[in-house]
């Protein structure tokens, strides 16, 4: 069996919490904790996704040993493995988001996509998906309303606010987000269902440590000045204010040619960018 190159991960969370009627807070219950609508649809996501491309998805969860009865009934949908990430689900969505980070990563599953739900039934922070984005050094498209799940570049319409949309094409590594309402996970079959309730022996259970983040791919990009910080225009209108923001009025230096060895060019740019106080000089500070 290939490693799986789809990753759908999910939260274990209490769906139907009680209220502690002397301090009206919430109060976990004992029979009702699974997956939301949310984790769900991520799943169903994955598995189309994986149908797709001619891959495997992986079901990844990282809470309590208790977790595994619902992640194995949650399995029986289709994918390839079940992975429960021990850990204590109550410690919060940074921690969660490093020890799926580093379940997800080159050293375990070496995923290539990542689906998630845009938020759980917990804090309902929606921050885990970005934290594993993150750490693994993946692009971002988080919120989905919509997506295609077609072979190639993946074509997905996020949530913005005021009643927005945005349109935007995923390739290569990423993290999608999903809200419940992008796909029905599929019914299991039955012999699949019956065998997951009576057993759990098929999710693996991995351990990590928290503390220790995965390591971030190298990324080389074109260097970019800083930016840097300029007085206020203190002119009474605001024409004026313009005129000395944009500098219309101001006197430049003309462009010039120079020919000389690279060693000098480097020179010449470097001696520019302090005159236009991009880099400070010797014995200034930024």
């Amino acid at each position: 069996m290939s490693e799986a190159s789809i990753a759908a991960c999910v939260k274990w969370v209490d769906l139907h919490p009680g209220v502690d009627p002397a301090t009206a807070l919430p109060e976990p219950s004992a029979h009702s904790w699974g997956f939301s609508e949310a984790d769900r649809a991520a799943l169903e996501v994955a598995l189309r996704l994986a149908e797709a491309r001619g891959t495997e998805a992986v079901v990844v969860c990282a809470g309590p040993l208790e977790a595994r009865r619902c992640l194995a009934e949650l399995a029986a949908s289709g994918p390839a493995r079940a992975v429960l990430v021990e850990h204590d689900h109550q410690s919060g969505p940074g921690t969660s988001g490093v020890v799926l980070a580093g379940v997800l990563g080159p050293r375990h599953l070496d995923v290539d996509l990542v689906v998630c739900g845009d938020m759980s039934n917990g804090r309902g922070s929606g921050s885990v998906p970005a934290v594993v984005a993150h750490h693994l050094g993946f692009a971002q498209a988080l919120g989905l309303i919509e997506l295609d799940p077609g072979p190639g570049t993946l074509r997905a319409v996020r949530r913005l606010d005021g009643a927005r949309r945005e349109v935007v094409s995923v390739d290569g590594p990423a993290v999608l987000s999903v809200e419940g309402s992008v796909a029905a996970l599929r019914r299991a079959p039955l012999g699949a269902a019956t065998s997951a309730a009576m057993t759990s022996e098929a999710v693996e259970v991995v351990r990590t440590d928290p503390h220790h983040a995965p390591e971030r791919p190298t990324r080389v990009v074109p260097w970019r000045p800083p930016p840097r910080a300029v007085p206020a225009p203190h002119e009474a209108d605001a024409f004026s204010r313009i005129v000395a923001l944009t500098g219309a009025m101001a006197d430049h230096s003309p462009p010039r040619s120079v020919e000389g060895t690279p060693e000098m060019a480097a020179e010449l740019i470097l001696e520019q960018l302090r005159t236009w106080g991009y880099l400070a000089r010797d014995g200034e500070q930024t």
